[in-house]
């Protein structure tokens, strides 16, 4: 293997991959590292992939990808201890082309999108860690790996390795990330029958649904659980900021079987069994938080960068699209013989100036604001079910007595208002 490239991408997960198929197809000659027995092994997430982003960089990839379902149903539940208020919305434009979205096991969709750029001319180096930059006279210049004679050097180095990355924060882009600004998702596959699957969530064949937990799933931390199908298989897990796991002396396994065993999903997973256990960081700190992108040499990419849309359970989407916009920057950059930060820095203008830095700006207040407001998700949400339970209750009182009940529960004037002025907070920082 040649130790000069024009490009090396550290991290093969959906941004780095991204990153690196572009610019292989660009004429790049570009080296992908990744520290996992092959791409996937150590990459995590709830398990939707959007198609709009992904078809951006592969058009039609859902005629040959390992994909489990396309999404035709989105729910969310509000819950209490024992009982939830849904709503969803379910169409079937999104189970045809082009779709919508589609539920993915990782370990199959990061080898298959890996050997793609592999086919695209990438080198691929699975087991691999980056032990730091290599940095002269103020630019990277290469890497250092943990393999004997392990330097090596190119024009550009893209650092994709996730919301840790130890290497950004060595070149001082972004601090050391506090528990209020990064997030722990812990889930589990679950075997399940593939009909039983599709009796359960009302689907027909090569349909998905996608159920979104708020509340009691969390016992009212910050954060949201999640139950995803899959061809034969569940994904089910919690993500909470690691600050309220502190808080309240909670272990991430152990909420995550309440979670199972919630009278509200335990239906759904009946019968199965455990397949794999999975853990991992999430970026939250969100707009606040994503530090310098580029430098001389460099660019940050993906969870690195904090690229995440907690709002919307997005993520995968804008690691792609970063991954994409790195690529086309290193190639302009490859052109003009200039990798200076200022050449760099067209990756930064266009990745703030396109729908993932305004999504980021839209939501920027978001995570600060409810993780100092717990009482949305401990006080409002049991609050909310209260409401729905004595209104659809048949039991001699006119609807009438009810509302005024319900009107009652919530409390004096001045609870009201409170509840008014919390309200109205809450949809400045998502409007």
């Amino acid at each position: 293997m040649s130790d000069q490239f024009d490009a090396i991408v550290v991290g093969a997960g959906p941004a780095g991959i991204s990153c690196a198929f572009e610019l292989a197809k660009g004429g790049a000659n570009v080296l992908l590292l990744e520290r996992g027995e092959y791409p996937g092994s150590k990459n995590v997430m709830g398990g939707v992939l959007y198609r709009k982003m992904m078809e951006d960089i592969i058009p039609e990839f859902y005629k040959e990808a390992p994909l489990e379902r396309p999404i035709v149903e989105q729910r969310f539940m509000m819950m209490d201890k024992e009982s939830a208020v849904t709503f969803s919305y379910k169409g079937m434009e999104w189970g045809k082309e082009p779709y919508n979205n589609f539920t993915v096991l990782r370990a199959k969709f990061d080898q298959w999108f890996a050997d793609q750029a592999v086919k695209q001319g990438a080198v691929l180096i699975n087991e691999t860690v980056v032990l730091e930059c290599i940095v002269e006279n103020g630019k990277v210049v290469g890497v250092r790996t943990d393999r004997p004679n392990g330097d090596v050097y190119a024009d550009v180095v893209v650092l994709a390795d996730g919301v840790n990355s130890l290497l950004a924060q060595s070149l001082g882009f972004h601090k050391e990330y506090q528990p209020d600004e990064v997030a722990l998702a812990t889930m589990e596959i679950l075997k399940l029958d593939k009909k039983v699957i599709e009796d359960r969530f009302n689907l027909e064949d090569n349909q998905g649904c996608t159920i979104e937990l708020f509340g009691d799933a969390t016992k009212g931390i910050l954060g949201t659980g999640f139950l995803y199908t899959n061809k034969d298989t569940l994904s089910i897990g919690v993500g909470t900021l690691l600050s309220g796991l502190i808080k309240h002396k909670i272990k991430p396994y152990e909420l995550l079987e309440y979670v199972k065993n919630h009278p509200m999903i335990r239906p759904y997973i009946q019968g199965s069994e455990s397949q794999e256990y999975l853990a991992h960081l999430i970026p939250e700190g969100g707009y606040h938080s994503m530090g310098r992108i580029v430098g001389n040499g460099v660019i940050v990419i993906g969870d690195a960068s904090q690229l995440v849309n907690a709002i919307h359970r997005e993520g995968s989407n804008l690691a792609m699209t970063s991954g994409r916009l790195a690529a086309e920057t290193v190639l302009l950059a490859k052109q003009a013989g200039d990798f200076s930060e200022k050449m760099l820095d067209h990756y930064r203008q266009r990745l703030l100036d396109g729908f993932v830095g305004q999504d980021m700006k839209k939501y920027k207040d978001s995570t600060h604001h409810f993780d100092q407001n717990p009482h949305y998700f401990d006080e409002y949400i049991p609050m909310l079910n209260k409401a729905a339970s004595q209104m659809f209750t048949v039991d001699g009182q006119s609807k009438w007595e009810k509302q005024k009940k319900i009107w009652k529960d919530l409390g004096s004037p001045k609870e009201k208002m409170k509840m008014a002025r919390d309200m109205f907070r809450a949809w400045k920082v998502v409007k």
